[in-house]
């Protein structure tokens, strides 16, 4: 497996904006105009939600290939496990899991931020929230293509009582706490993590790598045997 370079920023700390840019988004709605794509797995979704029955379901965002939508579904089978990635070329690839997806497994090609507001203003709730290994954007003009940072951000408090971030990189982690705090007002717990089973390709490759691993959560962390 080829080595990972570790993430390298100028930005040694919080960015100076991220509190302003937060309560902006905040106090105005996220208004971009639907596209019909999204849409289109908007109502994939739903229809498979009817046809499963399952009552519980988990929210996969920024899936890549889906191993991770993959593994999560295999350990639990009584939840709708929805994986969303804006790549179809990851979501088509020759893998051995895609070729072997469990029923109660979808992947969807839709950005996120329109699957999100689909969910909300539905009022369709996850049980669990997961973004593993997003771009990090290191740039700190690039701050509001972080998710903390984006437009949509706001929404995830409606999306999921509960949620979980990964990257290999602190300061993303660290500022998605402080940003999530501000939304909600709960502190969760941002520490470095050690998985026994990754739970992504980017994980297993960062782990190789012998990189850090960094999570946030306002609930127990995932687990695979």
């Amino acid at each position: 497996m080829n080595q990972s370079r570790e993430i390298s920023s100028s930005q040694q700390g919080l960015h100076e904006h991220l509190d302003t840019i937060v309560l902006k988004h905040m106090a105005h709605a996220f208004q971009k105009p639907v596209q019909p794509h999204n849409q289109q797995a908007f109502d994939d979704f739903l229809h498979a939600k009817q046809q499963l029955g399952l009552e519980g379901m988990l929210l996969d965002s920024c899936c890549g290939t889906g191993l991770s939508s993959y593994q999560l579904a295999r350990a639990n089978p009584d939840k709708l496990v929805v994986g969303i990635d804006q790549s179809q070329s990851r979501l088509t690839r020759e893998a051995e899991h895609l070729q072997n997806l469990p029923t109660n497994c979808l992947l969807l090609r839709a950005n996120c931020e329109d699957f999100w507001r689909l969910c909300v203003e539905h009022g369709i709730t996850f049980d669990k929230h997961s973004i593993l290994y997003p771009n990090p954007y290191p740039k700190a003009k690039h701050l509001q293509r972080r998710w903390h940072g984006h437009a949509a951000f706001p929404l995830l408090k409606a999306l999921a009582p509960a949620i979980e971030v990964r990257s290999n990189w602190l300061i993303y982690i660290e500022e998605f706490a402080a940003a999530w705090y501000l939304l909600t007002g709960q502190k969760g717990t941002a520490a470095q993590i050690q998985p026994a089973k990754a739970l992504t390709l980017f994980e297993k490759k960062y782990a190789a790598s012998g990189q850090a691993l960094w999570g946030f959560s306002n609930g127990p962390f995932y687990a695979l045997d």
